[in-house]
């Protein structure tokens, strides 16, 4: 593992580069070619948090999580549509430069400003994620985990920029689709009768994929995902710079389009990898011999990798997972970087020049890698550390995507009526995230049951709100940015 974290660190150093503008050190000055996005787009879906908490999902339920897949898809395809012409309009660096364009100055910053704070607390969780892998592997305790993870990553990010990003993901991708791939053999070699035998007795239950029951508080059902999942992937890849920035770097919008559908197989492939392996670790450890799994799902599948893989391979997981994390998180610290200094910094000093620029930006990457660091810290908690990654991002996608619709699909939209009704989605999304338990209202003689909503359905809701808001706000505060370009 040592070698393996000193072998990436080195390569990521490969793709340093004299220049030093910022279009070159944020985009990898437009020069990526698709296949290398696309394998980027699905390293940072499928980062450590899917390696080791869906199998956990599997483990403990069944194939149910595969149903947001669907959605998954079709959110690429309205993303191609609606959002990456604009987006390969003119030279931006960042997803909300398209919103000062059609709004104004002051929704700018503040779709800039919810994107970063998304982002970087759900990275934290991300990276608390491998701090359990690293943990387990070498016994040390998560903040001596955590550290030296960030550190490792901030090497090569500060000095390489988003070339760098993309290429130490086309490895770690390649590295952790063999091990994933190794793992599902080793498991067909552990249980009696292999695949086969795991197979006819998943048939009962575990390998169920669609709910069809109508249901807002149930998390993985078809409409949740065909749905939630569709709004998702519209808001992760359509509003967050950690992905458009991605998209950014390809030659052209043909390019960019072509690596965001393909990604889009490749990650129902890989799901459906992830979540064959809790199933096979179910029955695995429901044979008498193979130990006692741990309590926490999210360890099962790392605790399997380091007591009962041999050694070679299981130094291949732990690499592989090591990859997704580091990749991940120089992604996230170049994407925040990127955004602070498009969206504020210039803003505020446009006439710095590129030297200047650059020195800058490296200090801001710095700055984000300690932070990401601390809110590490902050993350340890219960729960499947997926589901609160991914109900982290839903509670401030549905107001970013809300925003991005209204400014795409409404001609009288106004800044201030656009602020309002992202303000409102925003905290309409918090109060659903932070709801304990079902509320019962009592309104005159009628009594109301307001039930627990799922986080899947957090994007969806949040998005059309806010843009109803922003739209009635609109007319309610009509002013000059009403008629700008869409």
């Amino acid at each position: 593992m040592g070698f393996y974290l000193a072998a990436i660190t080195l390569f990521g150093l490969r793709f340093r580069s004299k220049d030093r503008s910022l279009k070159n050190y944020f985009l990898a000055d437009r020069q990526i070619p698709w296949w290398a996005i696309a394998l980027s787009i699905v390293a940072a879906e499928t980062s450590t948090l899917t390696i080791i908490s869906v199998p956990g999902l599997a483990y403990g339920g069944d194939w149910g999580f595969l149903q947001i897949v669907l959605g998954y898809l079709l959110g690429r395809i309205v993303v191609c549509i609606l959002f990456l012409p604009r987006y390969f309009r003119g030279e931006l660096l960042t997803a909300y430069e398209v919103i000062g364009q059609r709004f104004g100055a002051r929704l700018h910053k503040l779709t800039a400003f919810l994107f970063l704070f998304l982002r970087a607390a759900a990275e934290g969780v991300r990276v608390f994620a491998v701090s359990i892998v690293v943990g387990i592997a070498i016994g040390t305790n998560d903040v001596v985990s955590i550290a030296i993870i960030c550190a490792l990553t901030l090497i090569y990010t500060l000095e390489g920029g988003m070339a760098a990003v993309i290429w130490t993901d086309v490895v770690q991708m390649i590295l952790y689709v063999a091990g994933t791939i190794v793992s599902v053999v080793m498991l067909g070699h552990l249980v009696p009768s292999g695949w086969h035998s795991i197979h006819s007795m998943a048939a009962t239950g575990k390998l169920t994929i669609f709910h069809f029951a109508f249901s807002l508080s149930t998390t993985y059902t078809f409409w949740a995902g065909a749905a939630g999942g569709c709004f998702l992937t519209m808001a992760s890849h359509g509003t967050d710079q950690l992905m458009v920035q991605r998209l950014l770097a390809a030659k052209s919008l043909r390019e960019s389009r072509i690596a965001l559908l393909s990604s889009g197989l490749v990650i129902l492939v890989q799901f459906v990898l992830f979540l064959a392996i809790g199933t096979g670790l179910y029955f695995f450890y429901g044979q008498a011999g193979n130990g006692v799994a741990p309590s926490n799902p999210d360890r099962v599948f790392p605790s399997f990798i380091v007591d009962d893989m041999p050694h070679g391979v299981a130094g291949l997981m732990v690499a592989a997972i090591l990859a997704a994390a580091m990749s991940n998180l120089s992604a996230a610290v170049n994407s925040l970087s990127s955004s602070s200094m498009v969206d504020f910094y210039l803003q505020w000093r446009p006439a710095t020049d590129e030297r200047q620029r650059a020195r800058i930006s490296r200090m801001v990457t710095g700055f984000w890698a300690l932070l990401l660091f601390l809110l590490a810290l902050m993350s340890r908690g219960g729960g499947h550390v997926v589901e609160v990654g991914l109900s982290i991002a839903s509670v401030a996608y549905g107001s970013l995507l809300g925003v991005f619709l209204l400014g795409t699909l409404s001609r009288s939209a106004t800044e201030t009526g656009a602020m309002i009704g992202m303000i409102g989605g925003f905290a309409l999304n918090l109060f659903l995230w932070k709801q304990p338990h079902a509320l019962s209202l009592n309104l005159i003689s009628t009594h109301i049951i307001f039930p627990k909503i799922a986080w899947t359905w957090f994007v969806l809701i949040g998005s059309l709100f806010t843009f109803l808001l922003g739209w009635v706000m609109s007319k309610v505060f009509p002013d000059k940015n009403a008629h700008r370009s869409n």
